[in-house]
Formats: C-alpha cells, sequence, structure tokens
C-alpha cells in the first residue's frame, strides 16, 4: 500500500504486546501508516509486523522513566519525522473491594494507569502543539464511565483518566489537537488474565460482592463478547474521520450499562431537584 501524504499518519502506541495495543498497531499499519509501538516485548512486536518493518519502531518503555519516554519519541520523530495520533493503551486491572486494596497496590496501578498516561502525553504534547494538529486517544472502561463492585480501584484511575481527557480536549482544541476516550466493555483480550491483580487481603463482609467479582474474573476470561480486531478497526475508524467523537463507547454491554446509569443519574438529579438547587445564595 503506497502512502498518501494526505492520509498517511504516524501512531505512538503504548501497550503493544498484546489486546488491543497489539491489534491498534495491525490496524494501522493495513492502512499503509507508520508505527512507533512500545510494549514489555517489542521483540515479538517487531516480529509478529516483519512485512512492515520499514514502517514500524519498536521500543521497550518503562512508564515510570521521564527520560526514557521523551527519548522513545524523540526517536520516532527523527524516524518518522513527526506523530499524529498518540494512544495511551498501556494499563491493567486490579479487582478486590476498595478497603482490600493495600497502599502499594493502588500506588502501582495509578503508576501505569494515571501517571503513566500523563508521562507520555506531557512527552508527546510539545511536538503536536508545535505542528498544531494531531489527536490523542486515551484508553478508559465503561469502568471509567460507572462504578462496580469488586474493581473500585480500578474504577478510580479510569475515571482519572476521563476527567483528564475531557480537560485536555477543551484544552487543546484551539491548538489543532483533538482527544478520543475509549470506553470499552468485556473484550477477549488478556485483561481478566496476566493483565489482571487480584488484592491480597480479603475480607469475608465483602464476599458478596467483591468477592464474586474475584470468583468471576477466570470463568469469564477469553469467553468476553467483545472482539479486539473489531474494537481496534473500530478506534482508526473513528479517530481518521473528519469529527473525531470525544466518547467513543465499544461494545453492547458497555452501551447497556451507560444507558442504565444515565437513566437512574437523570432520575435521581430530579428526585432531589428541588433540595439541590435551594443551596444556593437567593439574590
Amino acid at each position: 500500500m503506497t502512502n498518501n501524504p494526505n492520509t498517511h499518519r504516524v501512531w505512538f502506541i503504548t501497550g503493544t504486546s498484546q489486546g488491543f495495543g497489539r491489534e491498534l498497531v495491525r490496524a494501522a499499519l493495513q492502512r499503509g501508516d507508520s508505527v512507533i509501538a512500545t510494549s514489555r516485548n517489542p521483540q515479538a512486536v517487531g516480529a509478529a509486523f516483519s512485512a512492515a518493518e520499514d514502517r514500524l519502531l519498536t521500543a521497550s518503555m518503562d512508564l515510570r522513566d521521564p527520560a526514557q519516554i521523551s527519548s522513545i519519541v524523540e526517536r520516532g520523530i527523527a524516524k518518522f519525522g513527526r506523530i499524529d495520533i498518540l494512544v495511551n493503551n498501556a494499563g491493567y486491572g486490579v479487582t478486590g473491594a476498595v478497603e482490600e486494596a493495600s497502599d502499594a497496590e493502588i500506588a502501582n496501578v495509578y503508576e501505569t494507569n494515571v501517571f503513566g498516561l500523563l508521562r507520555v502525553t506531557r512527552a508527546v504534547l510539545p511536538h503536536m502543539r508545535k505542528q498544531r494538529k494531531g489527536h490523542i486517544v486515551n484508553l478508559s472502561s465503561i469502568g471509567g464511565l460507572t462504578g462496580m463492585p469488586g474493581w473500585g480501584i480500578y474504577n478510580s484511575t479510569k475515571f482519572a483518566v476521563e476527567g483528564i481527557s475531557e480537560a485536555l480536549a477543551a484544552e487543546l482544541a484551539p491548538l489543532g489537537i483533538g482527544v478520543t476516550i475509549v470506553e470499552p466493555g468485556p473484550f477477549r483480550t488478556d485483561f481478566l488474565g496476566g493483565s489482571l491483580v487480584k488484592a491480597a487481603n480479603k475480607m469475608p463482609d465483602y464476599e458478596a460482592t467483591a468477592g464474586k467479582t474475584r470468583a468471576s474474573a477466570a470463568e469469564r476470561n477469553q469467553k468476553q463478547q467483545g472482539n479486539p480486531a473489531l474494537a481496534a478497526d473500530a478506534i482508526v475508524q473513528a479517530v481518521t474521520s473528519p469529527k473525531p467523537p470525544l466518547h467513543l463507547i465499544l461494545g453492547k454491554f458497555a452501551y447497556d450499562r451507560m444507558s442504565q446509569k444515565l437513566d437512574d443519574f437523570r432520575r435521581e438529579m430530579e428526585t432531589w431537584r428541588a433540595l439541590g438547587l435551594g443551596t444556593d445564595f437567593k439574590s
């Protein structure tokens, strides 16, 4: 496939060893684009897409290391000339009741899901601001829109991604840079397998809530309804469209869950409307 300079894009994608990240590399390369792919196993990523090695730069990147992140960003720009689309995909889940999670377990998931995302974004943004164009794609979750028992800590990281992303969208729009937040439901990735950490502490009082979430994770692994390849194709289609969305909900589960939350939210707002509106100063 030849590269049309008007449609050819350079992607920077984190977490490309498996799941959404790997499928996004595939989808972008199939499109004829170039990809800077970071992962824990860059050799495997390179081998999987060796046919497009002239359009692929793979690198191992520690999301805790700002200097290394900046170095890889510079390497990518040196090779391809620019970065058009940043995809913050790297992340993992932690399950257990909020009270069960330890400080270390909470800090570790925030380090990847939130602080890592911020470090990569801050490293890429100066280049996008200079070129006055670009797009940032942040992988959130339906768990970033609605909380569920057993997922409280993970929910909180994705709620943070939602807030960061919505603010970024407003800040960057005048500079020609867009933002899309992707909110998938359950997809057949490794999220419930090797990408999931269970809180070490278990309390009997939470067996009926968070305990059920823990127990069902292994049973649901690789049985999820969502197809990661189709999700990647949808993400690429959305963010390369003339007017990319701010929110992109993927899968029936996520649509149904969010629709129910919106209905419940509106109903609760109206129930307590008079009390809530009565708290302003009376002019």
